[in-house]
């Protein structure tokens, strides 16, 4: 039954349109406009259903596309490295919060645990078309910016392994982040690449320069920016200027008020403007309150929304929503609100090389939108076509 919401504020590709409509048949979005919605019109070049069938009146509200987290490891309660069971539970939380697509972050693990969680994740992908597929941070990663990661589990890439992780993954590991100092860095980055992998520098070491060498080997983003690698000095630029300066490549942002000042959240939009992609991180605490908690062995305290390692008091993920973070980047860092979604939206689409089909609300992409008030609170969450909230 084709679905019309009409009378809405659409946020997309960076634009607010008013008094805006959208019609989803099935899966898919097969027409939008301004003004009055058409009940059948025979001359669109996407066809519209005859009508009626839902009709929702926005009021006014903003219409967004779906919310795409591509780094996110939990939530609900529930850990993504836990199975399908906790799978289900911790996206739950995170769908009724306005994310419709999700790609699964595991934490570092043994090698063949990681196998084994991905092979899980493989056979959610084949089934569930609003997962995304999965996304190893790690065990590739720096020791000294090690930051929630376990460091007796931490190692070098070689080839052998990382084709290990990719025959597990069933073509469903969709993104991986590695330090691309260590030794076999460089070739770690071509080989997943050219195996289809997107890959992110994240926990690492890098300068300025080992960075843009990175990303010219084909590494196209940078893990929770401004965390877990060197900061920018007025000396040593570092690799956030580094993915600031290189137009491939998308910059996470975790916009919670605890891993960036909201200044710093407004500096990253200023210098990379189009390629912030707003993600969460969260981990099983987000949707639940203060307590203790585990991110993959390390246990992790939470107390004022605040994730952090019992050991070490590093943070550790968040208890974001992507609700929040476009609230919090809205109304404290100042980003407007088309810029905001598009770095919700449009943004992390493109980064996983999804820009065909999803982060946008226009005809032939998929029927997934998010109605929020005023106040950017969410009243409704379709995703597939299918009314989540």
């Amino acid at each position: 039954m084709p679905t019309l919401i009409h009378s809405a504020r659409l946020v997309s590709g960076g634009v607010v349109t008013d008094n805006a409509w959208v019609i989803f048949d099935g899966d898919r979005i097969v027409a939008t406009g301004v003004g009055e919605p058409p009940i059948r019109d025979t001359e669109a070049q996407h066809s519209v259903p005859d009508m009626p069938g839902e009709v929702i009146d926005a009021a006014g509200r903003f219409l967004s596309p779906g919310f795409i987290d591509i780094h996110c490891h939990g939530g609900g309660g529930s850990a993504f490295d836990d199975g399908a069971e906790a799978i289900q539970t911790a996206l739950a939380l995170h769908r009724s919060r306005g994310t419709t697509r999700s790609v699964l972050s595991l934490v570092t693990a043994p090698l063949d645990a990681l196998a084994q969680r991905l092979a899980t994740i493989a056979e959610l992908t084949a089934t569930d078309p609003l997962v995304l597929g999965a996304h190893l941070e790690g065990p590739f990663l720096d020791p000294g910016h090690k930051g929630a990661h376990n460091p007796s589990l931490l190692r070098t890439p070689d080839a052998q392994s990382i084709e290990l992780l990719l025959e597990a993954g069933e073509g469903a590991l969709v993104q991986m982040t590695i330090a691309p100092e260590l030794p076999g860095g460089l070739d770690a980055v071509r080989q997943l690449v050219d195996a289809g992998v997107v890959v992110a520098i994240g926990h690492t070491d890098v300068d300025l320069e080992q960075a843009r060498v990175a990303f010219d080997a084909g590494a196209s983003i940078l893990t929770h920016a401004f965390n877990g690698m060197n900061g920018i000095h007025h000396r040593a630029p570092g690799p956030i200027v580094a993915a600031m300066h290189d137009a491939h490549v998308t910059l996470e942002i975790i916009a919670d008020g605890v891993h960036l000042h909201p200044d710093m959240t407004r500096l990253a939009f200023a210098g990379a403007p189009g390629r912030i992609a707003l993600v969460t991180d969260a981990m099983a605490a987000a949707g639940m309150g203060d307590g203790e908690y585990l991110l993959g062995e390390l246990r992790v305290t939470v107390r004022g929304g605040r994730a952090r390692l019992v050991d070490g008091d590093s943070i550790a993920g968040s208890t974001l929503t992507m609700d929040a973070a476009l609230r919090h980047a809205v109304t404290a860092a100042g980003i407007d609100v088309g810029g905001a979604v598009q770095a919700l939206t449009e943004t992390p689409a493109r980064a996983i090389g999804r820009a065909g089909d999803l982060g946008t609300l226009a005809a032939g992409y998929a029927a997934d939108a998010v109605l929020l008030d005023e106040t950017l609170n969410v009243d409704a969450v379709w995703a597939a076509g299918r009314r989540l909230r």
